[in-house]
This record gives structure tokens, C-alpha cells and sequence, in this order.
């Protein structure tokens, strides 16, 4: 008599079952869209630029800065020159970077620029093989930089019949992380010029409420009366003070290109009467410098070079050129946090320095930081790029 084996039926009943499931697994269609988004799809058009694209509105002429988009790999951000309601030139201000990621970035980063000059006032361009996650995060910063373009032409600034003044401009910063927490700041720009400043956000807790209470206060007032991102930190609130500004340069990158334009120039406009004011000793001159090159009277203007990621943080350069010659550098952004204080604080006037004296990107770097200086080469010479010089 043949023995049973309930065991071996078990255990054949279940390898059925798991085969069923895999099959009706394998039948369901794929509608996750995260799924399309790994695999390298952009985001869709927002209603305003296909409104765009088609004919519907217009965007305004001028350089708009996208939102930085975080990737698993790093930031990515995107910069737009629009010109006769067409984009004439796309530039990628951060991308992944380190390690492999080099190598990514610098062969996707001027194939994705090709595709949105090409693309005109979309969002359309095809992911590029081999870096969907920065293809992905250039779509939605190039999205953001076309939402802006169209939204400024939207306001009317400066621009459209009647003549009338233009319209005050509130824009937000990014939101920027601290060690002791994140800082936002909002400003009002009108006229060209900031009229209020304020901090949507601010470390708060303990002693931060009291560093926030007494360095919030300040560093709005400065950001009013500079008019630009470059700043003087408050004492004992260097962590603070260093996301507002970044946080501050953000939201002046956001200003409309009209406004941009106005604020870079601010004083030195024919028949205005008025004298521009005098820069404060290492610092830019007046002009926000958010539009990528605000000309001014004399026939110079102000530029903000890209960012540039160094092993202990970004670097970013803004001069100011008068006569094709550069008056004044400036470091928007440079290494902050224990012993890079120290460093940038003695490295960073002594590169502004040497780019003033030596009138180019060629400066010899800085003993003691030598990463430091190689990053501010770098934006330096971009920024010179923007100038045309």
C-alpha cells in the first residue's frame, strides 16, 4: 500500500499559491507614478507654461533662478535667460557632484541645457541615460524658473500700456538649515530697492529664542538698508546670520527680472538725482546682483557667479565691474562651521583682493585653503563669464 506524504502536499500546495500571486502581480499594469520618475520621466508642464507654449501668455525677457531640487545624489538648480518669449540660454547653478557623480553631471548637465534652450517654454526635455535622479531634479528646477518667467510677466511690471509704477514684489527665501535650526526670510522689493525684510522662520528653543530674538531684528535691518545678500553677521548668532543670508540671496534670485534690474543698478539711472551709495569695506556695491547682470550708468553691472560645492561647502562669487574692470568681489556664500570660520574668514578678503587686483579668474589661491580658493576661482570665472569679460 502506497504511503501518504501530507508533508510533500503542503508543501506543493503552497509553491502553487506563491506561483499565483506572482503571476497576478506580474499582470497588474504599473501606475505608481514614482515608479516613471526613477525610470527617469520629468515632471508635467504646470498650466502656465502650457499656457505659455501655446501662444496663451507671454513671459517676461530677463534671467530667472528655479527652486533647488534636492536628488539622492545631490542639489540641482537651474538658471534661465528668457529673451523675446523664448529661453536663449539654460545653465545649471548646482549639480550632484563627488565621485561618480562628476562624471554624471558632466555629461547629462549640457545635454539637459541643449534640451531647454531647444524645448523653449517648457519643461519637455528627455531624461538623460545613465541619470535619471538629475534629469529629474533639472525638470522641476527648469519648471520653477519657467513658472517665475511667466508669473513676472503676469504682474506687468514695468512693462504693458498706462506707464504706471511698478508693483511691489514679496518674494520667500528657501528655507535653509542651521545647526540650531532653519531660517527663512521674506522680502518686499519695490522701486528696485528692499523695503522690508523679514524672517518667516528662525531658530527657536532655549537660548535660540534669545539669539533670534536679538539677531533677527538686526540682520532685517541690514538686509534693508545693503540692499543685497552681503551682510554682516551678528555677533555670537554666526549660524543664524549665515542662513539668513543664504536664505536672503535665495529670495533676491526670485525677485522678478524687472525689479532684478532696478535693484542692481539702484541709484545710477539717468535723472534719478541721486548718487549711488558707497560699498562698506569688502562688500559688493549696491545691487542685489540677482539678475545675471544688472547694467548699470557707467556701462558695468553686477554679477553673481554659480555655486560651487567644495569638500567643506559652497562657494559663490559676486562682482561688481565698471568699465569692463572689476571695482569689487565679494563672497556671497563661503565655508562656515568650526575651523572653516576660521579659514574663510582669513582667506575670503584676501581672495576678494587678489580678484580686484589681478582683474580675472587667474588669482593665486591661499595658503591654508587651498579647497576655499579653488572654489572661488571657479565661480569667480563663471561670474566673469556672465560679464561677457
Amino acid at each position: 500500500m502506497k504511503k501518504s506524504h501530507p508533508f510533500r502536499r503542503v508543501m506543493l500546495a503552497s509553491a502553487a499559491t506563491v506561483s499565483g500571486i506572482v503571476l497576478l502581480l506580474t499582470l497588474k499594469p504599473s501606475s505608481d507614478p514614482g515608479s516613471a520618475q526613477a525610470a527617469g520621466a520629468l515632471p508635467q508642464q504646470t498650466a502656465a507654461a502650457q499656457e505659455a507654449a501655446q501662444g496663451g501668455a507671454a513671459a517676461k525677457d530677463g534671467a530667472y533662478t528655479g527652486d533647488t531640487i534636492q536628488t539622492q545624489y545631490g542639489p540641482v538648480q537651474v538658471r534661465v535667460t528668457v529673451s523675446g518669449g523664448k529661453i536663449t540660454k539654460a545653465e545649471a547653478l548646482q549639480a550632484p557632484k563627488g565621485g561618480r557623480s562628476d562624471q554624471i553631471s558632466g555629461d547629462a548637465i549640457p545635454k539637459l541645457n541643449q534640451e531647454a534652450v531647444a524645448a523653449g517654454l517648457t519643461s519637455t526635455v528627455d531624461a538623460v541615460s545613465g541619470a535619471s535622479y538629475t534629469s529629474a531634479g533639472y525638470g522641476k528646477s527648469l519648471q520653477s524658473a519657467l513658472d517665475k518667467a511667466v508669473a513676472s510677466a503676469g504682474t506687468g511690471a514695468g512693462a504693458g500700456g498706462g506707464g504706471g509704477a511698478a508693483q511691489a514684489a514679496t518674494v520667500t527665501g528657501d528655507a535653509v538649515d542651521t545647526q540650531y535650526g532653519p531660517v527663512q526670510v521674506r522680502i518686499t522689493v519695490s522701486g528696485g530697492k528692499i523695503s522690508k525684510a523679514e524672517a518667516v522662520k528662525a531658530p527657536t528653543g532655549g537660548q535660540s529664542t534669545t539669539i533670534s530674538g536679538n539677531a533677527v531684528p538686526k540682520l532685517n535691518q541690514e538686509a534693508v538698508a545693503a540692499g543685497t545678500a552681503d551682510i554682516d553677521a551678528v555677533s555670537g548668532a554666526s549660524y543664524t546670520s549665515a542662513g539668513y543670508k543664504k536664505s536672503l540671496q535665495s529670495a533676491l534670485d526670485k525677485v522678478p527680472a524687472a525689479e532684478s534690474d532696478k535693484a542692481s543698478g539702484a541709484g545710477a539711472g539717468a535723472g534719478s538725482g541721486a548718487a549711488a551709495p558707497a560699498p562698506a569695506p569688502g562688500k559688493g556695491a549696491a545691487g542685489s546682483g540677482a539678475a545675471a547682470g544688472g547694467a548699470t550708468a557707467n556701462g558695468g553691472g553686477t554679477y553673481t557667479g554659480s555655486v560651487v560645492q567644495t569638500e567643506y561647502g559652497p562657494v559663490q562669487v559676486r562682482v561688481t565691474l565698471t568699465k569692463g574692470r572689476i571695482t569689487s568681489a565679494s563672497a556671497v556664500q563661503a565655508p562656515s562651521g568650526g575651523r572653516s570660520d576660521q579659514v574663510s574668514g582669513n582667506a575670503i578678503p584676501k581672495l576678494n583682493e587678489a580678484a580686484v587686483t589681478v582683474g580675472n579668474g587667474d588669482i593665486d589661491a591661499v595658503s591654508g585653503a587651498s579647497y576655499t580658493s579653488a572654489g572661488y576661482k571657479k565661480s569667480l570665472q563663471s561670474a566673469l563669464d556672465k560679464a561677457g569679460v
